[in-house]
């Protein structure tokens, strides 16, 4: 679940028609783009092949955009994988877009967020759509606290599976995550962390 932080303050902004339709086409033909990209295969010659499969729904949500993939029969270092990839994307967002659309729109939303979670999802509306805990979950995540990045402990063993280059980027927590539960074990960018106030690192808890 990809969130622009502040798109709501951007479009009630004078004369938003100026601004917000071009801000969004660039940005959805930029995130699509990143995120085939991401998937494609490094060092595989001038041949182009995926190493996962594409999302096989992605939903603009009028700040922000779902994709869901199904991971049945993936393995866990390739749902890690992904997991890098989408936070590399968060990064890439306020490191080499926003540079470039400031140039092109007045006040543009300076964070992209995300959250993620494993879960099962059902089908409505003959596969326009799908609901499930793990939607609501991510949706959760990526409004915690200023973090940009952050997803659960369940479901991804980023200690085993996790390439290390990656993880030592990420640290686990006990959050307290509204209408999921009390004491959550999350994994959040260890520098996004270091760099909260000292009354919102409270809000997160060493794992007992």
């Amino acid at each position: 679940m990809y969130d622009l932080a502040g798109f709501t303050k951007f479009c009630n902004q004078i004369d938003p028609h100026l601004a917000v339709p071009a801000f969004l086409s660039q940005f959805l033909d930029w995130l699509f783009g990143k995120v085939r990209v991401g998937l494609i295969e490094r060092n595989y010659g001038e041949r182009k092949a995926l190493w996962a499969e594409l999302p096989f729904l992605s939903k603009f949500l009028g700040d922000g955009v779902l994709f869901l993939w199904n991971t049945r029969g993936m393995s866990k270092t390739l749902i890690c994988n992904i997991v890098t990839t989408l936070c590399e994307i968060c990064y890439a967002y306020r490191h080499q877009f926003y540079p470039k659309i400031r140039m092109a729109v007045d006040k543009p939303p300076t964070t992209l967020r995300c959250g993620m979670a494993l879960g099962r999802v059902f089908s409505v509306g003959n596969g326009r759509d799908y609901v499930g805990h793990c939607i609501n979950t991510a949706s959760r995540l990526q409004k915690l606290s200023l973090l940009t990045f952050c997803f659960p402990h369940r479901g991804f063993n980023v200690q085993e599976y996790m390439d290390e280059s990656y993880r030592q980027n990420f640290v686990l927590k006990c959050a307290t995550i509204r209408g999921i539960g009390d004491d959550e074990l999350v994994w959040v960018l260890k520098e996004e962390f270091d760099r909260l106030p000292d009354k919102l690192k409270e809000l997160f808890r060493n794992p007992s």
